[in-house]
């Protein structure tokens, strides 16, 4: 406990003392350099070389193992990530009592609380696995894909949940231990974002564009083979959870396996930077979730994010339609008057010309440029508004209406002038 002067200070007084074990950064140190000196071996064969840069993965993987056993970063990271969920009440993290921490020794709150995956204890609280399974998920995707600062070791000790009787939400995620956590680069999280979009519309050469994107595979490979690869995994094995999987026959998969296995031993695979820590939290992620709710299928908790994804992308297709529809109305408006200067300097002498009916060319000119400027807003009003119909369908359906005359325009304009003397 911390003394009253203290506890008047940071506002309580229950704490968890960590204590670094003793002689833990030379043992670190020494395991690294192992390390080092095999990665350094295995560099030099070229199957290794060309598909992973090990000194950099090792190097990452440096970084990491000594910034979890430096307790003021560790603090650091704690504060940050109370703040990343200052509004979000689904979360909770401890707070650190500053004077009593150091880099050996860190002292927190004491938040502790009902483990994530005990079961029964959450029952006799009160609290659905379930719920607490897909809430769980939707908190690791917030991290990982809108704030892009995560915790990447999400194991059940690290997790509780927090009975809340007296407040609006009955029960909370506290997360504890933030000595290892990731960052992902707004390139990275942007790949990532268009993978998981990928991975929902069951899109096999989406998906591969996404992981040529994220940096997972190298410009220089042929994906032909892995969009057939992709697309037949999708078709067989798609939105399946792992409660399905563990149904289908073994021989699916072995088959699988063998039909493509040269297939993947040949793609020039690689790890960006921070990537094994994503892949570490989504392991566990869904890990603690299946052990909450045994049905639990994981695209169930990426559907909504997707889905949400998707309606941003679209929204953003909108906002490129009509940024080109304002394009071509400034066009169509800027038109008439470039041509009257035309027919102004023909009048004047100011134009040498040699053919006596350029006049009129020009005025069918003038007419066939702004049937292609309808056709082509025409086109666009068309899409956006099927594009933007399935999320809003008043606004969606009066584009499609608003694209009608433009349409006609481009069908009747060069009759109606034929017609004209």
């Amino acid at each position: 406990r911390l003394t009253p002067a203290e506890a008047a200070l940071t506002g309580f007084a229950d704490v968890v003392v960590k204590v670094q074990r003793p002689g833990i950064d030379q043992i670190v140190d020494v395991d690294l350099a192992a390390l080092r000196r095999v990665a350094a071996w295995l560099d030099r064969v070229r199957v290794v070389r060309e598909h992973v840069d090990l000194p950099a993965l090792l190097e990452e993987f440096a970084v990491t193992s000594l910034e979890e056993i430096d307790y003021i970063h560790e603090a650091a990271n704690a504060e940050r990530f109370r703040d990343d969920f200052a509004d979000d009440a689904r979360v909770v993290a401890p707070e650190v009592a500053w004077e009593r921490s150091t880099r050996r020794v860190l002292t927190l709150a004491d938040v502790t609380a009902i483990k994530i995956t005990d079961r029964d204890a959450l029952r006799d609280a009160g609290i659905d696995p379930t719920e607490v399974a897909h809430a769980f998920a939707a908190v690791m995707f917030e991290q990982l894909f809108s704030h892009g600062y995560f915790h990447a070791d999400p194991h059940p000790g690290n997790v509780f949940v927090t009975p809340t009787p007296d407040s609006d939400r009955p029960w909370t995620l506290t997360f504890i231990d933030f000595g290892m956590m990731g960052e992902v680069p707004d390139r990275l999280r942007q790949g990532l974002q268009r993978l998981i979009v990928a991975v929902a519309a069951r899109n096999g050469r989406q998906l591969v564009d996404s992981i040529r994107d994220v940096g997972v595979l190298l410009p220089s490979a042929d994906t032909v083979e892995l969009e057939r690869a992709m697309t037949a995994l999708f078709a067989r094995f798609g939105g399946m959870g792992f409660a399905e999987l563990q149904e289908v026959d073994p021989r699916e998969f072995r088959d699988f396996a063998v039909e493509f296995r040269d297939l993947v031993r040949r793609m020039p695979f690689q790890l960006p930077e921070n990537f094994l820590l994503v892949i570490r939290a989504v392991s566990l992620t869904s890990g603690v979730c299946s052990a909450l709710d045994p049905a639990f299928n994981i695209w169930d908790a990426v559907e909504p994010y997707a889905q949400r994804l998707i309606r941003d992308e679209q929204g953003n297709v909108v906002q490129a339609f009509a940024k080109e529809a304002v394009s071509v109305a400034g066009l169509v408006a800027r038109m008439p008057r470039r041509m009257d200067d035309v027919l102004s300097r023909l009048e004047e002498g100011r134009l040498s010309v040699d053919a006596p009916r350029l006049d009129t060319r020009l005025r069918g000119l003038e007419v066939l440029a702004r049937r292609v400027v309808s056709a082509v807003l025409f086109a666009g009003l068309l899409i956006a508004g099927a594009v933007l119909r399935p999320d809003d369908p008043v606004a969606g359906t009066a584009l499609m209406i608003a694209s009608v005359p433009a349409l006609l325009h481009a069908l009747l304009a060069g009759f109606v002038s034929r017609r004209i003397p």
